[in-house]
């Protein structure tokens, strides 16, 4: 879907004066020549450049062909955060699941509880939130969920995880030999 602030492509076969890249305002409509604005928000390519098509066809170009390609999206974006690599905002892609958006952020930190992992959703006005575990995923035990724009991933953290690599880092402390000067 196209959103306000994504750069498209839009062209017109054959009439290169009508093809150009643009930005989708803030308020979702691009402005072509001879039509005007058009509402872009909300539309695919494919519906984006049949409204195209049919503004011109009414009383500019007979036949038009548009194709409309969408180069950039800053309004189909996900968030990840915490126990990942790299935490942010990452582009919502055509099949993006839980495990490939993870991975995207180039995945857990040696701190990230895998059983802990929360997709947070709104919809239709209401908060949704799925409490997802990311080694029964792995293992199969269930389909990897489909992560939408606007979508908010939470990495636990694992607590248990910090107190084990607290506990290895004085161990050498703990089972070295004591050495003491007798006089």
């Amino acid at each position: 879907m196209i959103g306000p602030l994504d750069t498209i492509q839009v062209d017109v076969f054959n009439v290169p004066e009508l093809s150009r890249e643009m930005q989708v305002d803030a308020s979702g409509r691009i402005a072509m020549p001879l039509i005007g604005t058009v509402d872009a928000r909300g539309k695919t390519a494919t519906e984006l450049a049949d409204a195209i098509e049919a503004a011109l066809r009414d009383r500019y170009i007979r036949n038009p062909d548009v194709t409309v390609n969408i180069k950039s999206s800053v309004s189909q974006v996900v968030t990840i955060d915490g126990q990942v690599v790299e935490p942010g905002l990452y582009p919502v892609t055509n099949q993006l699941t839980l495990v490939r958006a993870i991975a995207s952020a180039k995945g857990l930190t040696e701190f990230a509880k895998i059983d802990d992992v929360v997709i947070l959703r709104t919809v239709n006005g209401h908060k949704m939130a799925g409490l997802y575990n990311l080694s029964a995923i792995r293992r199969g035990g269930y389909d990897d969920p489909p992560i939408y724009a606007n979508d908010v991933i939470v990495v636990g953290d694992s607590s248990q995880r910090r107190l084990f690599r607290d506990l290895i880092s004085v161990s050498p402390l703990l089972s070295a030999p004591l050495i003491a000067l007798v006089r």
